[in-house]
């Protein structure tokens, strides 16, 4: 009878360890690394009555965790995944309203400036419409500043996200580290720690989610984690950990670094994964990208405007001044050069000048001295060799649109640095004009025909060709002293009754200054050059040129006079040719002359971001569905289910009772005995 008790006390003891397991599954099924717990029974050792062998009952042989390590490695794959695309998404998502907004893009900005130029060039004399004008540029070069401000912010803001996502990196290590060590030496003497194997398994997915790692586990249990560089982050107990430091080629670009004891390594470009990879890469591929398009664009816009407006005549009658600020500053050019920390000592920057705004690209480059003053150029990211040069190279040479030069000190074999010459300039853009009279709307040159003229003789207006450089001021104050003292300039026709018919050139003096011919009855176009003289008839050996056209049949005598054009003129011929430049191909301008318009390349930055965006969203879908899929397969081996578990209990509770009245059974058995004897 003793043995019928002990095979009930057995029984007793397995369903009430079977009741301990199932209420710790249900406590912990909504603890997301918990993994479902079985008991493992097996039966004690048989006794010999006679030939045969009589069971003594059960014991508890294991708790097992239930668990399988290939659906546990692609829950954390897709927890990259998905945390990447997530962390991107989140980023380019702002990014994209702020470039296509209306109330926060340059679409809308500029066309509100166009149409203001609009409204100028259609009532010139008018003050109100010129300072509607000069509002509308300066919103204009307001959105450019905010735009930019926008979009460094979120570079900081990622620095700043970097920065904390490496602490939870290293905190999460150095927790897997003791939990190697923990269950290392659990298992040797205990079997194993179900409870410490589910918190490994719950700080590796975490981890996952942070960066993207690859696990390898060790015979004695111990988990090895890795990079995607192959460079060690878990060794068994020891860690290596990660930080942030301000990249050695620029400093407002927080680089990820790990931690080798006495080295450190950079590992931005070849981390990937986890929500740190997502913010890189968007760093990469769409922040800084956009932040030199933008840029880009500002600089196009700054410099054409201001160009064109340097053509024209204000309304006090005095050449076009710039309407925003100088692209080629001292300020400007000496902030696209960005030296590398390890410079020698007491080495010079590089100043960067925009030398045709047509020719700039989107990228940045990176400048490597070979020795004093040779150095070579590479196109980044890509790493495009675009050449060797020197510094004693004169004119300096031109490089996709800019140029460079020593500011101060001396540079040394080996020195570098990361030239961006597009970066700032929408944060810089700014007008500078604030007195409407000074906007240049009319032409310089406005030729009218004699009083007396017969003929049937018709004139175009001038056009002139001789461009003013509104950021040279000599050659822009000898141009305009030519002008002014040159003209005006008369065109004499002699005998119409021949074919081809002649005219003569008479400067301002009465000078001959040159001869042609025409064809009477047709459209005749002139390429005229004038010598230039200052105020006292000197010549300043230089001419001015126009083109212009005669159609008609002048008659002999017939003259034409083309003058500077006076003050307050309603003249609006320069502010034709400025809002010509909505669709004028002046970015990308390729040999050929052909290129894109401003408004053009900006509606490319909004597409491809815009594009960017969608795919963005197609992955964060796609990744997010992987994540949950893999998710319900491992809770579909590993996760608790309340209704199994609610009836695995009832079935404990009978084996209880049962076992119970075995128990009872025996002790009636022996009473019954006890009291027989």
């Amino acid at each position: 009878m003793a043995s019928l008790i002990n095979i009930g006390m057995s029984g007793l003891g397995a369903a009430q360890s079977g009741m301990y397991t199932l209420g710790n599954n249900i406590a912990n099924a909504d603890v997301e690394s918990y993994s479902r717990q079985q008991n493992v029974q097996t039966t004690k050792g048989a006794q010999q009555v006679g030939q045969v062998f009589i069971g003594t009952g059960t014991t508890l042989a294991d708790v097992r965790r239930v668990y399988n390590a290939f659906l546990e490695n692609q829950l954390r794959t897709t927890t990259s995944l998905s945390s990447d695309a997530s962390s991107y998404l989140s980023q380019i998502d702002p990014l994209d309203t702020a470039l296509s907004s209306s109330d926060t893009g340059i679409t809308a900005a500029l066309q509100s400036f166009f149409s203001a130029m609009q409204d100028a060039a259609a009532k010139p004399t008018e003050d109100a419409s010129r300072q509607l004008l000069l509002t509308s540029a300066q919103s204009l070069a307001k959105r450019f500043n905010t735009l930019s401000s926008q979009l460094n912010q979120q570079n900081s803001t990622i620095n700043a996200n970097m920065a904390s996502i490496a602490d939870k990196v290293n905190a999460l290590t150095k927790s897997i580290a003791d939990l190697n060590g923990q269950i290392s030496k659990m298992t040797a003497v205990n079997g194993q720690p179900n409870d410490l194997l589910d918190q490994r398994d719950g700080a590796v997915r975490e981890l996952s989610s942070l960066i993207g790692a690859d696990v390898v586990e060790q015979k004695n249990g111990n988990y090895d984690i890795y990079l995607k560089n192959g460079q060690a982050l878990v060794l068994g107990n020891t860690t290596q950990t990660i930080g942030v430091e301000p990249s050695a080629t620029d400093p407002t670009r927080m680089s990820l670094i790990l931690n080798r004891g006495s080295t450190k390594m950079d590992i931005t470009n070849s981390t990937t994964g986890g929500e740190l990879g997502g913010l890189i890469r968007y760093r990469k591929e769409t922040l800084d990208p956009a932040l030199n398009e933008l840029g880009r664009v500002a600089l196009v816009v700054a410099d054409a405007i201001n160009s064109q407006l340097a053509q024209g005549i204000d309304k006090n009658g005095d050449f076009g001044s710039t309407l925003f600020a100088d692209i080629n500053s001292a300020a400007a050019i000496s902030q696209r050069s960005i030296a590398k920390s390890g410079n020698s000592a007491g080495s010079g920057n590089l100043d960067v000048t925009i030398k045709d705004t047509g020719k700039l690209t989107t990228s940045d480059y990176q400048v490597t001295f070979n020795s004093a003053k040779e150095y070579t150029v590479r196109k980044l990211p890509d790493g495009t060799d675009m050449g060797t040069y020197s510094l004693d190279d004169d004119p300096a040479p031109v490089i996709d649109g800019f140029s460079l030069s020593l500011n101060g000190g001396g540079l040394s074999a080996g020195d570098s640095f990361k030239i961006t010459p597009t970066r700032n300039a929408a944060g810089a853009i700014d007008t500078v004009l604030t007195d409407p009279k000074r906007l240049a709307l009319a032409a310089p040159l406005t030729a009218t025909s004699g009083s007396g003229n017969k003929g049937t003789g018709v004139i175009s207006q001038p056009t002139l060709t001789s461009q003013l450089d509104i950021y040279d001021a000599a050659q822009r104050a000898q141009l305009q002293t030519g002008l002014k003292n040159s003209t005006p300039v008369k065109l004499v026709f002699g005998d119409d009754t021949a074919s081809p018919q002649a005219y003569t050139m008479y400067d301002a003096q009465g000078n001959n200054i040159g001869s042609g011919t025409i064809i009477p009855g047709q459209e005749n176009k002139l390429s005229l050059s004038v010598p230039m003289v200052d105020a006292n008839g000197n010549s300043l050996g230089s001419s001015f040129t126009f083109d212009m056209s005669v159609s008609g049949a002048p008659k002999n005598g017939d003259s034409y006079t083309v003058s500077l054009t006076a003050a307050g003129s309603a003249d609006n011929r320069n502010s034709q040719s400025v809002i010509d430049l909505q669709t004028k191909s002046t970015v990308e301008v390729g040999a050929d002359g052909k290129g894109i318009s401003f408004t053009d390349a900006y509606a490319k930055l909004v597409s491809n971001v815009g594009g960017k965006a969608g795919q963005a969203q197609m992955d964060s879908d796609a990744t997010t569905a992987l994540q949950k899929s893999a998710v319900e397969a491992r809770n579909g081996v590993s996760g608790v289910s309340i209704d199994e578990e609610t009836g695995n209990l009832i079935k404990f509770q009978q084996y209880y009772t049962a076992s119970s009245q075995i128990i009872k059974a025996a002790q009636e058995t022996f009473a019954t005995l006890i009291n027989s004897l």
